[in-house]
């Protein structure tokens, strides 16, 4: 009796805990989102690094967790999303012409999570380079319903692409610099 109570106890701390990240996650995806650092041509958010680094440091189900339930926020209403809310809430946001990147975030997040796993630096990086190319297909087939298709790549590639490519840089060292990141978080997980 008593080891099925430990185990209940075990569990319930478990899911607290994965809750708690999830939640955390959340907030610094919405911090992601809202700093804006002065880049040419167009501003750069973070949304990129947080989506990268949530994937390779907590592993794809958790960083799927996190993004759903980022997502679930902005399309209650929540001004989660950058631009938000002078651009929109809600489920109007998420189907304007950021929509398909923010599902190629989601996507991204479980591939890159899983690809990553047990993968040294050049795996990672490889990794968050296949993630990238999902996120701008995603985005781009669904920004063509807002934009001219001669125009695509100048208004939803080119501006972002070497900023991104910087921003998965700084994933890849940070992952290399705090090793055994995932790893901590299946021990506090357990």
């Amino acid at each position: 009796m008593v080891a099925v109570t430990t185990r209940i106890v075990e569990y319930r701390a478990q899911i607290a805990r994965t809750c708690f990240i999830v939640l955390a996650g959340v907030a610094l995806m919405t911090l992601a989102a809202k700093v804006q650092i002065p880049f040419w041509p167009v501003p750069m958010t973070l949304h990129t690094l947080a989506v990268m680094a949530f994937a390779v440091g907590l592993g794809p189900r958790v960083a799927v967790s996190i993004f759903l339930a980022y997502l679930a926020a902005g399309a209650a209403g929540f001004p989660v999303f950058a631009g938000s809310p002078e651009r929109g809430i809600g489920v109007a946001y998420i189907a304007g012409p950021t929509g398909g990147y923010l599902a190629g975030y989601l996507a991204a997040s479980w591939l890159v999570g899983w690809l990553t796993s047990g993968k040294a630096l050049l795996g990672r990086l490889s990794a968050m380079l296949i993630g990238m190319v999902v996120i701008y297909a995603l985005g781009v087939a669904w920004l063509a319903l807002y934009v001219p298709s001669a125009q695509l790549l100048a208004v939803g590639v080119f501006p972002f692409l070497f900023g991104d490519l910087v921003k998965i840089a700084v994933v890849a060292i940070g992952s290399t610099l705090l090793p055994g990141s995932r790893q901590r978080q299946r021990e506090i997980s357990r």
